[in-house]
């Protein structure tokens, strides 16, 4: 079977799909997206949007990280990353749109809004998303508090491979309140220690130099 993701090391939503994979333990080859206009059309004679990651198996493509990791239940052995149950299955499910739309977002809001031209920049914009994700900081750690370890309960979902990004890129941007907030912080660490998430993070530190924003230190 012939398995090629488009992506690129740095692109958020790709992580979240190459962790599916990593996790799932699916044999898969790497189409790295450059960016120029030819990598672009091509792109887009594959997926209209122009977006990644996108998946192409065996001719059928299949592109949105979320849809990616559905299908990715169906390859292999492992334990799926949407659980079984009806009630766990919307649970992850729930979680993986909180997290893309309250997280990832707004974190985009903010870097996006460094990308923009003179004269075009949006200060109110950015206002509104750092306190969406002041928001969504207390939302996730109330929480994580009353269950966990992981997102949406005891098994890692894909509810988790949405958060690992998410959450890595949001507190470059936007740093939550570690004292504060203890059961999102403890959360993000075993987040970022787990192999498969631990693997994009080191795959991404070599284009960290185009990202528009300062580096912090506190994220390593």
């Amino acid at each position: 079977m012939s398995r090629t993701l488009h992506e690129h090391p740095f692109a958020a939503y790709c992580w979240k799909a190459l962790i599916a994979l990593d996790e799932r333990d699916v044999p898969f080859e790497r189409c790295q997206f450059v960016g120029d206009a030819a990598d672009r059309e091509a792109l887009q004679a594959l997926w209209p949007m122009g977006s990644i990651p996108v998946l192409v198996e065996d001719g059928r493509v299949i592109p949105e990280s979320s849809a990616i990791i559905e299908h990715l239940d169906g390859v292999g052995d492992a334990p799926p990353l949407v659980p079984a149950g009806r009630d766990a299955a919307l649970r992850a499910r729930l979680w993986d749109r909180i997290v893309d739309g309250h997280v990832m977002t707004p974190m985009q809001k903010i870097v996006g809004d460094e990308l923009r031209p003179d004269g075009g920049r949006d200060p109110e914009g950015v206002r509104l998303a750092r306190a969406e994700l002041d928001r969504v900081y207390a939302l996730l750690d109330d929480h994580l508090a009353a269950g966990g370890p992981w997102l949406a309960g005891e098994a890692f979902t894909l509810a988790d491979c949405a958060a690992a990004p998410a959450l890595f890129y949001a507190n470059v941007v936007h740093r939550w309140d570690e004292g504060g907030r203890p059961a999102l912080t403890a959360y993000h660490a075993t987040l970022t220690r787990r192999s498969s998430v631990a693997r994009v993070i080191d795959a991404a530190r070599p284009y960290r130099e185009v990202f528009p924003l300062p580096w912090p230190d506190h994220v390593e």
